[in-house]
């Protein structure tokens, strides 16, 4: 049985994030969600917010698993007894920074593979942070958040 981690901030959840873990949870047994703080953002949303978002958008999807992490990607991994990390790919830009966190993450425990899931090309401008500003500028999101969650998302990021 082959388990994997995916960490995010999801701040909040997108469609893209939602297509990661649909095709993830295809190739792995088990999908553990973390929800994890990033030292570099400001979240506008909660943890127990975003917890609660995600556990909603993958009701229907059985063997996924939602958490709150926090602390080295590798060591959550280590607790949860995942063997991989998963990691969206959107463009060139990503692939950089995603291949220092790989390899910081293979250098601190080398059993944790990284696996890259690139983006639809639909998807593939798509981010938390582009979501939230065009709602702060009362624009459309309902193509970029998950159903189930934009009632909640619209009240909290609309002016």
């Amino acid at each position: 049985m082959i388990k994997a981690i995916y960490p995010g901030t999801f701040d909040p959840i997108t469609v893209g994030h939602l297509d990661v873990i649909e095709r993830a949870a295809k190739v792995y047994d088990t999908v553990v969600i973390a929800v994890m703080e990033n030292r570099s953002k400001s979240c506008t949303f909660t943890k127990e917010e975003r917890l609660n978002m995600i556990r909603k958008c993958v009701d229907g999807i059985p063997n996924v698993e939602v958490v709150v992490g926090d602390g080295l990607t590798v060591d959550l991994a280590k607790q949860f007894g995942c063997k991989v990390i998963v990691r969206g790919i959107r463009a060139v830009s990503d692939y950089e920074s995603e291949l220092a966190l790989a390899t910081a993450n293979m250098t601190l425990n080398s059993e944790i593979e990284t696996v890259f899931f690139v983006s639809k090309p639909e998807l593939s401008f798509l981010s938390s942070s582009i979501a939230k500003e065009i709602a702060y500028f009362n624009g459309k999101i309902d193509t970029y958040i998950p159903a189930q969650i934009i009632e909640e998302v619209s009240k909290k990021l609309y002016k």
